[in-house]
């Protein structure tokens, strides 16, 4: 599939009202994406779990303008409230897609979102918020379209427009793990799109839970697209391009096998290497919290007394995502709440677990 291919040539101007509504989930990175070029295109490829409850639902209603248009017009509001701090983003965004989706132009738009997670809980709501606006704008285009195409056009349609708003927001289409950005291994992988991994995934792995530890709530220091610019001359970003590249070989081979000893290593490792990145750049910075160290120390712990198979990983900031088999789920919420709580923003933790996708 080629970008040519999502551009949208041909269209009816026959609806003058349609109101649609989606739902999109957060994601994960289990192999980190850290450094972009280009127009948010990842410098090394990423695999994530896609989560199910925490979920950004947004509706656009689309109202025909009464003469054509040059300019993008729309409003946006927040549980109902006018949002005017989106609209920067989003106006970004529609520009970025405006060939690809050029109905916008003929059409006012009302865009109403919220999200099921609380703010600064330290889950990324780019990447929900710009995949479940993308999926709006998609299935209205099934509505005008004069082309005949097939789902999964869209759905890869879907992936290379929210990447444009958000690039983690292309692994939030689809489940129960996404791998963004073109690798060997993998003859359909691309770095305009995600793509899903599911046929060759272990069942285990398609019922993994994440509980986030909020440990911190604050607005982190250093954004995420900052962080991305210090990758480039960063002194190891070379070395770390490659190590990714190697470890998406190695995870396939976990995911296939449901080595969970291997799993573990794996993906502490790649969100300490996130950090260490951080470290390391000019600027230095850290984000990480004297608790995010304390919870990883009793993981350790935990792990060792009991053999259970609960690992860490994080996001760019100081929460601690848990992850771990279903069978698990019992054993390890009588562990956080005798024993992580305490070192959580008033005892606060989300649960989630691996999930499918968007919804419309």
């Amino acid at each position: 599939m080629t970008v040519k291919n999502f551009q949208l040539k041909k269209f009816k101007k026959s609806t003058d009202f349609y109101s649609v509504e989606s739902q999109a989930p957060s994601n994960i990175a289990l192999i980190k994406y850290w450094g972009k070029q280009g127009l948010q295109l990842p410098k090394n490829p990423s695999i994530s779990f896609t989560l199910s409850n925490c979920r950004t639902n947004t509706k656009i209603n689309f109202t025909r303008k009464q003469r054509p248009s040059t300019q993008i017009n729309f409003d946006v509001f927040h549980k109902g409230k006018p949002a005017l701090g989106f609209k920067p983003k989003i106006t970004q965004f529609f520009e970025r897609i405006s060939e690809y989706v050029p109905f916008i132009f003929d059409y006012e738009m009302e865009i109403h979102t919220s999200n099921s997670f609380p703010h600064s809980s330290g889950i990324a709501s780019s990447a929900s918020g710009m995949a479940a606006l993308t999926a709006c704008l998609i299935e209205f285009e099934k509505q005008v379209s004069m082309e005949n195409k097939t789902e999964g056009y869209y759905k890869q349609k879907t992936s290379f427009l929210a990447r444009l708003g958000s690039g983690s927001a292309s692994r939030s289409v689809a489940g129960p793990l996404m791998l963004w950005g073109k690798h060997k291994d993998f003859k359909q992988s691309s770095d305009d799109f995600a793509i899903a991994l599911d046929a060759s995934i272990h069942p285990v792995f398609k019922t993994y839970q994440d509980t986030i530890l909020l440990v911190d709530r604050g607005q982190k220091k250093v954004s995420s697209s900052a962080g991305h610019n210090l990758m480039n001359g960063h002194p190891f970003a070379a070395q770390r391009f490659e190590q990714a590249k190697t470890r998406i070989s190695q995870l396939r081979d976990i995911l296939k096998n449901a080595n969970l000893d291997e799993f573990i290593k794996l993906v502490e490792s790649e969100a300490l290497t996130l950090h260490a990145m951080m470290m390391t750049s000019d600027p230095y910075y850290l984000l990480m919290k004297a608790d995010t160290v304390n919870v990883i120390e009793r993981i350790w712990h935990f792990r060792e007394e009991t053999g259970s198979k609960i690992c860490f990983t994080l996001d760019a900031g100081a929460n601690v995502h848990l992850l771990y088999p279903k069978a698990e789920k019992e054993k390890v919420k009588i562990f956080i709440d005798q024993e992580l709580t305490q070192f959580c923003q008033e005892k606060a933790y989300i649960h989630d677990e691996v999930g499918g996708g968007v919804e419309v």
